[in-house]
């Protein structure tokens, strides 16, 4: 774990312990998880839910939380809603696999009829006979028909009901690697596709950087202005970042006030092409207090820029990224730092 990440870990664990006496809660591993997240600000529900009962009641009872655990963050919350949408797949194809068994079943015993009938009008002249063998025919055949039409049906219902199955997979999946607060990919997904980068740049030889971007000043921002406007920031900070990325590129909310974007197939020089229009972007945008419509003024941000060199593993390229983003900090903000640039120091400074 590097310094600012101590920093930021060591912020959270102080609030959610804060809250912890400030409610009474029984400082249970479960309770102090709630509280640490609601103090980093990840789970957009979770804050939504607390922030209602703490604006009616003005305090959380144990029972509330364990309510708002259950609801939020719960490990078997995601699994239970694969296994009920597995189950009704599963339900579904049982359901289609005996449609088709019988209709296979009604084909044979026509084929059967048909064998049966062949030999008996050769055995016959007798037209009344011949006319009651393929009355019998035509009536065996509608109902083949009549049976061919319902599993017709029953395949184009099952179809789109596994269609709707499987997008229902697929938003599960959104949900379990996206921050809901801003819509980036979150930082279980931040984790995942750097290591997939990494090992893709070590084989093809193609550059990878990573931008590290931290909000100036966002924590005064925060206490001054309170935590739904301070929501609002990260909303717009986020959109910026999001406009200013091509489709290859994977912006996260990497913690808190930071963000994380992989930038595959992109050098340092490009990296920091980019950095500089999503800074431009935040820096010109107003902040507008959405329940007062107050002016709050500008937003800026301080980037940081590491590039992939042989050996590198996803932390070694965070540290000199975040390098970089403290540089900028002490170089006065709103400024983005590469670390290739001649005052890259090797430690962090206590700057927000």
């Amino acid at each position: 774990m590097d310094n600012a990440d101590f920093k930021r870990t060591y912020i959270y664990g102080e609030s959610a312990l804060g809250n912890l006496k400030k409610n009474q809660t029984p400082a249970y591993p479960r309770n102090y998880e709630i509280w640490y997240t609601y103090a980093a600000g990840f789970n957009r529900g979770l804050n939504k839910a607390i922030n209602d009962i703490l604006r009616s009641q003005g305090k959380i009872s144990p029972q509330e939380l364990d309510n708002i655990y259950n609801e939020h963050l719960s490990p078997s919350r995601l699994s239970d809603r694969v296994d009920e949408v597995g189950s009704q797949i599963s339900k579904e194809l049982r359901s289609i696999v005996r449609e088709v068994e019988d209709y296979v079943s009604t084909a044979a015993n026509y084929g059967n009829s048909l064998v049966g009938a062949s030999k008996d009008l050769s055995k016959t002249e007798d037209r009344q006979v011949i006319r009651d063998i393929v009355a019998q025919l035509i009536a065996e055949t509608k109902d083949v028909e009549s049976q061919n039409r319902a599993l017709s049906e029953q395949l184009a219902a099952s179809q789109a009901q596994v269609l709707e199955l499987r997008e229902s997979l697929d938003t599960i999946r959104y949900e379990s690697l996206t921050d809901d607060l801003t819509t980036l990919a979150n930082r279980k997904h931040f984790d995942r596709s750097i290591e997939n980068a990494l090992a893709e740049a070590s084989e093809s030889g193609e550059p990878i950087s990573l931008l590290m971007t931290d909000i100036d000043h966002f924590k005064q921002f925060n206490d001054t202005f309170g935590h739904q406007t301070g929501d609002q920031v990260l909303r717009l900070v986020a959109l910026a970042v999001k406009q200013n990325v091509k489709g290859q590129d994977i912006p996260c909310r990497y913690g808190g006030e930071e963000f994380g974007v992989i930038l595959p197939r992109t050098n340092l020089r490009q990296a920091v092409s980019v950095a500089e229009s999503i800074r431009k972007a935040v820096m010109a945008k107003e902040l507008i207090k959405r329940s007062t419509g107050e002016n709050l003024g500008r937003i800026t941000i301080s980037i940081g820029a590491s590039t992939y060199k042989p050996g590198d593993t996803p932390q070694s390229m965070i540290e000199r990224a975040d390098k970089c983003l403290y540089a900028a900090k002490r170089g006065g903000r709103n400024l983005v730092k590469a670390e290739t640039d001649p005052d890259i120091e090797q430690s962090s400074s206590d700057v927000a």
